[in-house]
């Protein structure tokens, strides 16, 4: 009966979400008083969990999430991302517009939204593909997908971080980031051949792309004076060098000085507030405009991903204290156990919230906070085997995009294509990115566990 009740305040978070479009946070929120409420939990305690469990994620991941935020609004503003994508171009060359764009978008998503960095570039992949005389639907999904990859895997992008806190791995952010851009490499590879095999005969009338008519010379120059590509990478690369640092100290052990100064500096809060300090170098004057107008900025996009995320927070404790955990460690998981197709259980249940809510935070958060109890029962514990349920779960997040998800929506405005032909390239695409992940995270869990 208790699993009943999950499957009915899931149901109730989907409907509450999808069908009466009600915000994530309200709806994990009626849910997780629901299942609290009807598993005969006393009043109080459902209280108490609830606060417990928003409060107890605030203070592992919160700092992490706004700082990642603020880092993407700052690449955004100051030119960094075209920065970025003129050197990716520089390196790749303008005969391959496609993969110049999917890597654009792998980069620019780590710390940036997928709809806001489709939205930067627009003007930059409809001038690529005028010049590179390619379909502007094939370029769209190129860099879609490119985005799509690393949005739903690699941290420091809320959604990744989130499901790294519910299942109780935020201590081991490095190698979740190290097997994140490893996963997303074949997603991304299958996104783009996609793109060009598919998407390609894709005819897209030229008055319908929202994107201006500048050539590709002009949409850099119009851009003003960018910053330098050492300033423009920093901001991502070095929290993730000192991420990296911090996870092979805590490796290594010892409690010498050094060793607990790079823990220090590689504990994600830290690491990630230095990158908010090393994209202040981005910013053309340190003034009130920029160094309280686009933090500020930074905080309102936080604001909800932090809601939703403290909300399935809340939801997982009271899950968790329905007593749920101790009736698992009762049933026979030796089925599971040891194997890698117990990765298909987070991945569907991402999928299907995914395909009906629409959005893949939301699926991220939700699946993770369901599959938390689960994992000591099968013996699931420690830095990479924690990693590989993340991008399990970030599989599913990916299956589908569609006419639900606001992603979807932002690449037919901005691309200029039908609805019916968005579902042909950008929902397949989605659905082939989800499948190709889950079976390469399958491969690597066999490997590596």
């Amino acid at each position: 009966m208790l699993f009943v009740i999950i499957a009915l305040s899931v149901v109730l978070v989907v409907l509450l979400t999808a069908v009466f479009k009600l915000h994530p946070f309200l709806s994990l929120l009626i849910g997780a008083f629901f299942m609290g409420i009807a598993s005969g939990m006393p009043l109080a305690d459902v209280v108490l969990s609830v606060n417990e469990g928003f409060g107890g994620l605030m203070t592992s991941i919160g700092i992490v999430i706004v700082a990642g935020t603020i880092i993407g609004v700052i690449l955004e503003k100051s030119g960094a991302a075209y920065r970025m994508a003129e050197v990716v171009l520089r390196l790749i060359g303008e005969k391959r517009p496609q993969l110049a764009m999917s890597i654009i978008g792998f980069i620019v998503s780590i710390p940036v939204f997928c709809d806001s960095g489709f939205i930067i570039l627009s003007s930059l992949k409809k001038a690529l593909a005028k010049r590179a005389k390619v379909s502007i639907a094939s370029m769209s999904v190129a860099l879609a997908t490119g985005l799509y990859a690393t949005h739903t895997l690699v941290p420091p992008t809320p959604g990744p971080i989130a499901a790294a806190g519910n299942i109780g791995a935020e201590n081991y952010l490095g190698t979740i980031i190290l097997i994140g851009l490893i996963v997303a490499i074949p997603a991304a590879v299958v996104g783009y051949f996609w793109a060009v095999k598919v998407a390609s005969k894709i005819e897209v009338p030229e008055d319908t792309v929202k994107s201006g008519d500048l050539s590709y010379e002009e949409v850099i120059k119009s851009f003003g004076e960018m910053p330098s590509t050492f300033k423009a990478f920093l901001p991502i690369v070095l929290p993730v060098i000192l991420i990296g640092a911090g996870s092979v100290a805590s490796v290594l052990g010892g409690e010498d000085g050094f060793t607990n100064f790079l823990k220090f500096l590689g504990s994600p809060t830290v690491a990630l507030l230095i990158g908010v300090f090393a994209a202040f170098f981005l910013l053309p004057k340190w003034n009130e405009a920029n160094l309280t107008g686009l933090i500020g900025e930074g905080l309102v996009s936080a604001a909800p991903i932090l809601l939703i995320t403290g909300a399935g927070g809340a939801f997982g404790r009271v899950i968790t204290n329905s007593g749920v955990a101790d009736l698992i460690a009762e049933m026979d998981m030796s089925a599971l156990a040891g194997g890698s197709l117990f990765l298909l259980i987070p991945f569907l249940i991402a999928a299907a919230l995914k395909t009906a809510q629409g959005s893949s935070t939301a699926a991220l958060v939700i699946t993770s906070t369901l599959i938390a109890p689960l994992l000591p029962s099968l013996g699931v514990e420690g830095a990479v085997p924690l990693a590989l349920v993340v991008m399990a779960v970030g599989a599913g997040a990916m299956t589908v995009s569609h006419v639900n998800d606001s992603f979807f929506w932002v690449i037919t405005q901005f691309s200029g294509m039908k609805v019916t032909d968005a579902y042909k390239a950008q929902t397949v695409a989605t659905l082939l990115q989800g499948v190709t992940t889950i079976v390469f995270t399958m491969i690597l869990w066999t490997i590596l566990v």
